[in-house]
């Protein structure tokens, strides 16, 4: 197998509860696939299509084009690690269970397939619980701005602090004052809990985590952004559900 093969690294069918100040239903799914690099060329450069399946027939296409927060559906590049994801979110509802399956058709020819089993119980759970404490988690949201640019730190309280279920918290952060401006294709740092957890260093990555310092230094006078994403599990095929937390701003001294 050539360096540049497609693989897929993992996939993700799970349900969103998207809680972002946006006139989207708080209710949705997504579908994700992400992949290996494929050194000297671009992964969308190889890919012919790229299709996920579920029960009852259902289908949905993924668009080869770059994800923006109009389309919400497209590849997405993390130049720290040099690899693509694909991803589609679909504001029409969780997902029923059973069983779905995302197919890679490469120009080459070759077709890779991934399989998952959605289980609704711990999205019930976890959504409930947010629902009881969200008042109460949005109010812990802090950030300690006036700290050196290399040892800002953003805070919270977890579900856990409030006897509801265990989470894993995903941290991302990107320049801009508002929502529009948050950029997924240009953050700043993030804390890849799943990458984290596959490279065996840290099996308990993101759970029950109630803050972090930025990994990162930032740039003086400066707006940012930063979000927390709840999850179930800590590695993309085992998730059932992401809650998307709403987004806090801030400016650099």
């Amino acid at each position: 197998m050539s360096a540049s093969a497609v693989r897929i690294y993992d996939i993700m069918a799970c349900d969103v509860y998207w809680d972002f100040d946006t006139p989207l239903p708080r209710e949705q799914h997504k579908f994700l696939v992400s992949f290996h690099p494929t050194p000297g060329t671009p992964t969308p450069e190889l890919i012919e299509r790229i299709t996920a399946r579920g029960p009852g027939g259902y289908e949905v296409t993924f668009a080869n084009e770059k994800f923006t927060g109009r389309n919400l559906n497209g590849w997405i590049y993390d130049g720290t690690l040099d690899y693509y994801w694909y991803m589609v979110n679909l504001a029409t509802g969780f997902l029923p269970e059973g069983e779905y399956t995302i197919e890679v058709v490469c120009k080459d020819g070759t077709v890779l397939t991934r399989s998952r089993v959605q289980d609704s119980a711990p999205s019930r759970d976890l959504v409930a619980a947010y629902r009881e404490h969200r008042e109460t988690l949005l109010a812990s949201f802090t950030t300690a701005a006036d700290a050196p640019l290399d040892q800002v730190r953003c805070g919270w309280r977890t579900l856990k602090d409030l006897a509801g279920p265990d989470t894993y918290a995903i941290f991302r952060l990107a320049e801009g004052s508002s929502v529009a401006e948050f950029d997924t294709q240009r953050l700043v740092w993030w804390d890849n809990i799943f990458i984290r957890r596959a490279r065996g260093t840290d099996p308990e990555a993101g759970l029950n985590r109630g803050g972090v310092t930025v990994g990162t230094g930032l740039k003086p006078a400066t707006d940012y952004g930063w979000f927390v994403e709840l999850t179930d599990a800590n590695a993309q095929g085992e998730t059932n559900i992401c809650v998307f937390q709403p987004h806090r701003f801030f400016r650099t001294p």
